[in-house]
């Protein structure tokens, strides 16, 4: 079994930028990985993914904003987050979808 840890939230003023990292137990190569979120009383989504070769795929609310990326060398998932808004304030989590493994998240908080 593979575990996740996630790093890199905090709080950040609208506009601003954080990295957060995943670093992961083993390899994670062959994964397609992902990052997601949730906000207070609101259901987990999906922000973004990469898959083993590359590919990646966001939601619409984040595109050309955030911009994930991975270093299978090290075993870690990064999510670049630009243009940081109050609404992307939520508990971040990083993700493995087969088989399906979860961090324990990182909090996000961005003020106005």
């Amino acid at each position: 079994q593979v575990q996740l840890v996630e790093s890199g939230g905090g709080l950040m003023q609208a506009g601003g930028s954080l990295r957060l990292s995943c670093a992961a137990s083993g390899s994670i190569s062959v994964y397609t990985m992902g990052w997601y979120r949730q906000a207070p009383e609101k259901q987990r989504e999906v922000v973004a993914m990469i898959s083993s070769g590359g590919t990646t795929n966001y939601a619409d609310n984040v595109k050309a904003r955030f911009t994930i990326s991975r270093d299978n060398t090290k075993n870690m998932v990064f999510l670049q987050m630009n243009s940081l808004k109050p609404e992307d304030t939520a508990v971040y989590y990083c993700n493995s979808d087969n088989p399906v493994y979860w961090g324990r998240g990182t909090q996000v908080t961005v003020s106005p």
